[in-house]
């Protein structure tokens, strides 16, 4: 795998800071649902995160426009770092909805997906670490890795919609829960989206 591909690690270096970068955020997201101490502080220092993977992002599409040969087709690395990058805006929506609707309390299912978007990050960045490497069969077991988890995200949020509406009583914070539930649930759909992208990527350059 990639035994013909011209070699320009920066693009791969750029990816694993984007995956780290998503990997603090979504740790601080945890710690913040978790134990719900200071989340004013906790969404900040997400937000923090969340203009520096911009920044990646942005450094990433410009070095495409001015790269004549690239290590990946083109609309791969676009969409790759797109979808690196909607992780951490959905890590981030989710912290700020928290804040914005005056969230007391954690359940249950909101501390489940934050651990399961925790796991899924961390399966990325073992796959994007794996990039421009011959190891196809390890990239393609870690999709199937981060598939699992977004099955499992899943299934939680609609054991959480469906406790949600049989409990709840009051409209308003069945409203605001709803949204933060989906959300949440969603950021694991855009961790198998990267993989997704990430096993075209090994099957075309197999």
């Amino acid at each position: 795998m990639f035994g013909l591909i011209p070699k320009d690690e920066k693009f791969f270096a750029l990816f694993k800071q984007m995956t780290e970068n998503t990997i603090e955020g979504a740790l601080i997201l945890k710690d913040m649902l978790d134990n719900f101490d200071n989340p004013r502080e906790s969404q900040k220092r997400i937000k923090d995160l969340e203009h520096k993977g911009d920044s990646v992002t942005h450094e990433i599409i410009q070095k495409l426009n001015k790269t004549f040969v690239t290590p990946l087709d083109r609309e791969d690395i676009y969409s790759l770092a797109s979808k690196l990058d909607d992780i951490l805006d959905l890590i981030d929506a989710c912290a700020q909805r928290i804040i914005m609707y005056n969230v007391s309390s954690i359940t249950p299912e909101a501390k489940s997906l934050g651990f399961i978007i925790l796991q899924s990050c961390r399966l990325v960045d073992k796959a994007v670490s794996l990039l421009g490497q011959k190891t196809n069969d390890e990239i393609f077991k870690l999709c199937v890795e981060i598939n699992a988890m977004e099955n499992e995200a899943d299934r939680v949020y609609r054991e959480a919609i469906r406790r949600l509406f049989d409990e709840e009583k009051d409209p308003i914070q069945l409203i605001k829960w709803k949204e933060i539930y989906e959300f949440l649930e969603t950021a694991t759909d855009k961790c198998e989206e990267s993989a997704n992208i990430l096993e075209s990527v090994v099957v075309k350059n197999a």
